[in-house]
């Protein structure tokens, strides 16, 4: 009998996308759209993503631009992304917003390594609540008597395995994001 890993392989994408998206989210020194997914802009009495009332394009490596649909959420989209707190500078002028990104200091780079590692092992943590739920499913269905102890142990090697490449794979995203921010 064979197992179906399935759900794992959909949960760890779930994870990997997670993890990236939070990664995305850290400032590093060079400017990117991503730092500012998190930022809701009040606009028409609802809170909107920014993407959804602007377009936000690269100026040069350390500024963007957004560009309002309506030049009247302006104001709004200024006042949203210095509420966030990004540590970000944000000026109003003719053509749009546009966002700068200062230089990173060696202590703001500390803390963004602290807060990159802490979103590795949290999706680590997850990862390991999947593959436990696995094991559970795989001890039951020998319980049941749908495999053989010799089975059982087959998958457990077969699932610590696949678990070991997807954990490699979260190190290789924190990897390449310690070195964007040590850049």
């Amino acid at each position: 009998m064979s197992y179906n890993f399935s759900k794992l392989n959909e949960k760890a994408k779930e994870v990997h996308d997670w993890l990236g998206k939070e990664l995305g989210g850290l400032r590093s020194g060079r400017a990117t759209p991503a730092v500012l997914d998190a930022v809701l802009v009040e606009s028409y009495g609802a809170k909107m993503p920014i993407r959804h009332v602007a377009t936000i394009a690269l100026e040069d490596a350390r500024s963007l631009r957004i560009v309002p649909f309506d030049t009247a959420v302006s104001k709004e989209i200024e006042k949203a992304i210095t509420q966030a707190s990004l540590g970000l500078s944000v000026s109003v002028d003719d053509g749009g917003v546009r966002v700068s990104f200062p230089e990173l200091t060696s202590e703001r780079r500390v803390g963004l390594m602290k807060v990159a590692k802490e979103k590795l092992e949290a999706s680590r943590i997850h990862m390991r609540q999947i593959r436990d739920e696995i094991i559970k499913d795989i001890e039951a269905k020998e319980k049941e008597g749908g495999m053989g102890e010799d089975e059982k142990f087959r998958l457990k090697k077969e699932l610590d395995k696949m678990s070991e490449a997807e954990n490699k794979k979260l190190q290789d995203a924190f990897d390449r994001k310690e070195k964007e921010i040590s850049s």
